[in-house]
């Protein structure tokens, strides 16, 4: 099949290699413009480096974007993580017109940020959706959808990395097959269900130590390895990464107070939380580097009876 690519970052370079080990034909690549002073998106590197038509627009809206599209004369259109607003008269261009990636199961978590918050919100399963792109994000009818379990240790880097990216481009080059043999089928999404979820950012990553343990652990989880978890300590900002959950099972088990350092060992350091503690194995000061949570307490950064958070 002759196709068009619109997308960025790892995910759209891989969807773009796996198409043509495959033999299909690449009319094009779209991507977004680099900020100034940025390196090139690897996407387009790649597309570069085998002679493709790479195109680069502020806006997917713009007529000039239209008119590359109509200039491909390709049979489907695939968005490979993408985050510029490709409207209508854009993605109906292609023959079979086009299909999009989404990292979760629409139409729970419609957004941008939609591996993070199931894991933040302790959901046992996650997955992707391969759908046709309407005006509206994320809401357009489902052609194709895989799941995937999130373990109880699991990071956003674990889910991503060998579950939803691999599995994303298998979804991709399976979803364009059924769309341009007309075998696939449409399924409008249940509004009922929907969930829309925006950025989880800096902001929305913070700890805050009052809460219960479960709810900590899951939020350093779906911020493990970005943007990273992160409290106080001394008035300075602490992130945190690879930690482990203890259950507290009985009274006699509580050590101290939310946020106060109750053990340091060779393993790193624990902080008490509501319902358990939480053992912290790799932390990044605000002046430095990611480190070992037991060299960062080796140091003198850390110690007994400190408390964290504001």
């Amino acid at each position: 099949m002759r196709i068009a690519v619109i997308g960025q970052q790892d995910f759209g370079k891989a969807v773009l290699e796996a198409f043509l080990k495959r033999g299909d034909t690449v009319a094009g690549v779209f991507c977004a413009p680099e900020k100034p002073g940025a390196k090139p998106d690897v996407l387009k590197t790649a597309a570069l480096e085998k002679d493709l038509p790479v195109f680069q627009f502020p806006s997917l809206k713009s007529p000039e974007a239209e008119a590359a599209m109509r200039g491909l004369d390709a049979d489907i259109g695939i968005m490979a993580y993408v985050l510029q607003f490709a409207p209508q008269s854009f993605v109906t261009i292609p023959k079979h017109g086009t299909i999009q990636y989404h990292p979760s199961l629409l139409p729970r978590y419609r957004g941008p940020s939609s591996i993070n918050w199931p894991i933040a919100k302790g959901d046992l399963q996650t997955g992707l959706t391969i759908f046709r792109p309407t005006d509206g994000l994320d809401e357009g009818p489902v052609i194709l959808q895989k799941t995937c379990e999130i373990g109880g240790d699991a990071t956003l880097g674990d889910i991503y990395f060998n579950n939803l990216f691999p599995m994303g481009v298998d979804a991709m080059l399976e979803a364009a097959d059924l769309v341009v043999a007309g075998e696939h089928i449409e399924v409008d999404q249940d509004e009922d269900a929907a969930s829309y979820e925006g950025w989880f950012r800096t902001a929305e990553a913070e700890i805050r130590w009052s809460g219960h343990a479960d709810q900590i652990y899951n939020l350093i989880r779906a911020a493990n390895p970005a943007p990273g978890a992160w409290t106080t300590l001394d008035g300075k900002k602490l992130q945190i990464f690879d930690a482990r959950l203890h259950p507290v099972r009985r009274l006699g088990e509580v050590k101290g107070k939310p946020g106060e350092v109750i053990a340091v060992d060779e393993d790193g350091f624990s902080v008490c939380a509501q319902g358990g503690r939480i053992e912290i194995r790799k932390v990044k000061p605000e002046d430095g580097k990611k480190i070992a949570a037991s060299e960062f307490a080796a140091s003198g950064g850390i110690a007994l009876g400190q408390v964290l958070g504001r």
